[in-house]
């Protein structure tokens, strides 16, 4: 809506829609580059600092007194990129991505991408946030290797139901023990925990070997997770990165043998060293399954990677393998339990147990099917991801000295078709931007004697970015320096325009809406 002369009448934009995305075409497997980019601007005059090639489209009415308009700025929870999860079931829960929603204007500011000066203030128009930096991971442990490793709540839930079990077990096997039993349960739950950390810190070491940054471990209800937060280069590393975890849960169950060898089974070291191989076996081989978000699936999606020379079709294959091993896990464990294939004897009746292992069978399966459309999710994320381009989102500005009132801001910015405004010193060297926000604020009447200085925010260095960035690398340089505008300058250090977070934001969930 005009927010100037009190008339609540619309007014016509002039320049590109804000929800400009650029061009269409996607990069093969998320990693090209896409098509070229407009070409560095040659400014004649000093007063545009944006090519032409960025005028309004043909049959665009004119603004009439350069009347900054507002649009809805774009939700600020749309899930972020680059995150790769190497999860370690008999313990995987997935950490849910939420699905990316269309643009919602605030009550009162109706959408109308065309119209210049797109209000991003007022806490909105921040660069996509992943949920986890919004929200701790639970109870801090320490930070091996520099990566904070958490344990959420849902782990105390777990290892409450461990100790139950195996506490029972071990009071069959041996009742001198009495309560105590209890006790030496809780101790196997804790040092089985500390085997599946020793197992995520082996995908983490990976992928710090690899140059990849890690978020955070987590221990969580069944098992833990390592948030990576890129991609692995090479379909090599990424069987490696995969399969290192499933190796040293095979080799700590080769020491815990080796351990049993040396004591009495019958004792109490015995029974914990044999329960400990024994998940240990489970987690390895559960892990190397071939199918997503496991591990084996991992190594599946780097084989198919290679040979295909596509990462997103590694995905697809490794995510629908792992939507039928879910299938599989819901029907064929509470039959295989039941039929005493696994080792326990058969039942013909349906009791306590039989609804046990189906609700087991049923949580695992959930696990790893929400987890394959994760990975699938994400996959879709990194193909689009080159499509968020700084020179292509970037509007197009004026430079004006400080002391320049509003409105011969406005009317500078009109004539030129741009839709930004740059203080700039004596020397034409900038120091602030104008906040739109600030813009729509002033009433019309007023503008004339309000200097741009007083509505504008300084520059500092995290908001000056390159016109090259795009994709994740733009993204992460937005997220590190939190703003509504940033200012984009070519590597020679011109200025190339006004980059808007909330024009960013737009672009990232049209991006994400769109099919692969």
């Amino acid at each position: 809506m005009d927010v100037s002369g009190g008339r609540g009448q619309p007014r016509p934009g002039n320049d590109e829609s804000a929800e400009h995305t650029g061009p269409e075409a996607q990069a093969p497997g998320g990693t090209g580059d896409g098509p070229t980019t407009p070409s560095a601007p040659t400014p004649a005059d000093g007063t545009d600092a944006r090519p032409e090639g960025h005028t309004p489209g043909p049959g665009a009415p004119p603004p009439e007194r350069g009347t900054p308009q507002v649009t809805g700025a774009a939700p600020d929870d749309a899930p972020a990129p680059g995150q790769d999860r190497h999860r370690t079931p008999a313990h995987t829960e997935p950490v849910a991505d939420r699905p990316a929603r269309p643009s919602q204007a605030p009550a009162g500011r109706p959408e109308h991408p065309d119209h210049p000066f797109a209000h991003s203030g007022s806490g909105k128009g921040q660069p996509p946030q992943r949920p986890e930096e919004r929200k701790r991971g639970g109870l801090l442990m320490g930070r091996p290797f520099g990566v904070p490793v958490y344990v959420a709540p849902s782990w105390f839930l777990v290892a409450i139901l461990i100790t139950w079990v195996f506490g029972g077990q071990i009071d069959r096997v041996l009742p001198e023990l009495g309560a105590v039993s209890y006790l030496v349960s809780l101790f196997f739950a804790v040092a089985f925990y500390a085997s599946v950390l020793v197992h995520e810190l082996a995908h983490t070491l990976a992928a710090l070997r690899f140059k990849l940054p890690v978020r955070r471990i987590q221990l969580q209800f069944f098992g833990g997770v390592s948030e990576i937060e890129k991609e692995a280069e090479t379909p090599g590393r990424e069987f490696v990165l995969a399969f290192v975890g499933p190796l040293l849960s095979l080799v700590l169950a080769g020491l815990f043998y080796l351990g049993l060898l040396a004591v009495d089974p019958g004792s109490v070291p015995g029974v914990l060293l044999a329960g400990l191989m024994v998940s240990n076996l489970i987690v390895a081989a559960f892990n190397l399954l071939p199918g997503l978000p496991l591990d084996g699936g991992r190594m599946l999606r780097a084989v198919v990677w290679a040979i295909t020379g596509k990462p997103m079709t590694g995905t697809v294959v490794a995510a629908w393998v792992g939507r039928a091993l879910a299938v599989c896990v819901l029907i064929g464990l509470p039959l295989l339990t039941q039929s005493g294939a696994l080792g326990s004897d058969a039942v013909d009746n349906v009791g306590m147990d039989t609804v046990l292992d189906a609700l087991l069978a049923a949580i695992l399966a959930a696990i790893i099917w929400t987890g394959a459309g994760n990975s699938l999710r994400m996959a879709r994320l990194r193909e689009h991801l080159p499509e968020l381009r700084a020179r292509t989102l970037t509007r197009r500005a004026v430079p004006v000295e400080s002391d320049t009132p509003l409105s011969e801001g406005l009317r500078r910015a009109n004539a030129a078709g741009a839709r930004a405004l740059v203080v700039v010193d004596a020397d034409g060297v900038p120091v602030s931007l104008v906040r739109e926000a600030a813009i729509v604020g002033v009433p019309e009447h007023r503008r004339p004697w309000v200097p741009v200085g007083t509505l504008a925010q300084d520059i500092t260095e995290g908001m000056r970015v390159s016109a090259e960035l795009a994709g994740e690398e733009l993204l992460d340089a937005l997220r590190a320096t939190p703003a509504t505008e940033y200012l984009v300058v070519e590597e020679t250090g011109e200025i190339y325009g006004v980059l808007s977070a909330a024009d960013v934001e737009r672009a990232f969930v049209k991006a994400m809406a769109r099919p692969s």
